[in-house]
């Protein structure tokens, strides 16, 4: 299966040669109901709540500024939740990505203010942190057999600590690097915008019909010429209408005001100019091409399913399971090390509860919603981006409704709970009796 086709299985799936859309259509629904149901539990509950939230609170929810809004808060989550797939898909667990994300900001930020170091190499200094922490929880779980549940949790404590001697408690060190706090802060230009629209767009539908063509000639079943079709044209329409959106100027013109220019100059007091796509989305994009390719269309990436559907089977096969173990944590730490850039910039800062507080059961939470099992051998890392925007619009049109903290820790668990309960009901429809 090629890198895009995983991207858009959950709406159209593979159909034969001679099957057009509505058999397509046909074949997934009776997926489904054979308990194949992926990530469309996610993507119904993501319009439903969409929906909700924009009839509730049209004027506040359903804006342009909310909608770019709502892209930033997911961003760091989405990526810590792409790191934990590659673990979860093992069924394991790492209690530790959140404070790892922490940790490894920490590193950077100081290597920049306290060390003078250039922010690419202290870049590079920070994900180093997240690699080698990744490499000790996997040499812990897989050579010493130790439970992941029970090292990630001593690494949670002691990354806490190692946090707090780094920055000192109480403490913020800012992030002094333009660079860093423009992915952020900054959006690209309205032309670029539509240039990664382009791009995305063109290589979507080149990957997938070089992909059909190769099985057509190797006398396997494909996806149907109109089937792909149908899928090019969705998905354009659809980021092309979220490009369009982003593109608007999102800032509100007071009467009597006017709009800065993009070049700083105006008058004093005037409107800045807040429009184009975020350069964060860009980020997403990049990792879930690569992330999408490594799990699709390598062999560790078959190596992963082997090893999350059956250990023992795997290693009879000639899979090195314990080291498929050990690169997955890594995997997963040195993401939740590039969340922790996401968060730093964000905040402009780091503090000692940077990748605290409820990130990391977010992160978990986007990528168990999204699809990705507990029970591992199944799940994309398309899952934890579906998964994070349910999260965030939860996260961001709860509190445009209420105040009430209570009510939005209830309604996060709930639909965790639920996501959970999905995928142990559709294990057991799928399993023959």
């Amino acid at each position: 299966m090629s890198t895009t086709q995983q991207v858009t299985d959950v709406d159209i799936p593979e159909a034969g040669d001679r099957g057009g859309v509505a058999q397509a259509i046909r074949d997934y629904f009776t997926r489904v109901r054979g308990g194949d149901v992926g990530s469309l539990p996610a993507v119904l509950g993501l319009i439903v709540l969409f929906i909700f939230f924009s009839l509730m609170k049209p004027e506040t929810f359903f804006t342009t500024f909310n909608f770019a809004n709502l892209l930033n808060q997911s961003t760091a989550i989405i990526v810590l939740a792409m790191g934990l797939v590659f673990v979860l898909l093992l069924g394991e667990i790492d209690l530790s990505a959140g404070f790892t994300a922490g940790t490894a900001a920490a590193v950077l930020a100081v290597a920049i203010a306290s060390w003078g170091m250039p922010w690419p190499v202290a870049l590079v200094l920070g994900l180093l942190t997240g690699t080698v922490i990744g490499l000790l929880i996997g040499l812990l779980v897989a050579r010493l057999g130790i439970p992941s549940f029970v090292v990630t949790l001593a690494m949670f404590l002691a990354l806490q600590g190692v946090m707090l001697l780094i920055i000192g408690e109480g403490g913020t060190i800012r992030l002094r690097s333009n660079e860093l706090l423009a992915v952020m802060n900054q959006n690209m230009p309205l032309w670029a915008g539509w240039l990664l629209w382009a791009v995305v767009i063109l290589g979507y539908a080149v990957i997938s019909w070089r992909a059909i063509s190769g099985r057509r000639k190797a006398g396997l079943k494909s996806t149907a010429t109109s089937v792909w079709a149908a899928k090019t044209i969705v998905l354009a329409l659809l980021l092309g209408v979220v490009v369009f959106l982003l593109n608007q100027q999102r800032q509100i013109v007071r009467p009597g005001k006017e709009s800065c220019p993009m070049d700083g100059t105006g008058a004093v007091g005037c409107i800045p100019v807040i429009e184009g796509v975020p350069w964060a989305v860009l980020v997403v994009l990049v990792l879930l091409v690569v992330l999408t390719f490594v799990t699709g269309r390598t062999s560790f990436g078959r190596h992963i399913y082997a090893v999350g559907g059956n250990s023992e089977a795997a290693r009879r096969a000639g899979i090195s399971v314990k080291m498929i173990k050990i690169y997955c944590f890594m995997i997963c730490s040195t993401l939740a090390a590039v969340a922790g850039v996401l968060i730093a910039s964000r905040d402009n800062s780091v503090s000692p509860t940077t990748g605290g507080a409820q990130t990391l059961l977010f992160a978990v939470g986007a990528a168990v919603i999204g699809g990705t099992s507990l029970f591992g051998g199944k799940g994309r890392v398309m899952d934890a981006i579906i998964g994070g925007l349910v999260i965030a619009v939860i996260a961001n049109g709860l509190p445009l409704i209420t105040q009430q903290s209570g009510i939005q820790y209830v309604v996060t668990g709930l639909v965790l709970l639920v996501a959970a309960s999905v995928d142990a009901i559709s294990r057991k429809r799928s399993t023959p009796s």
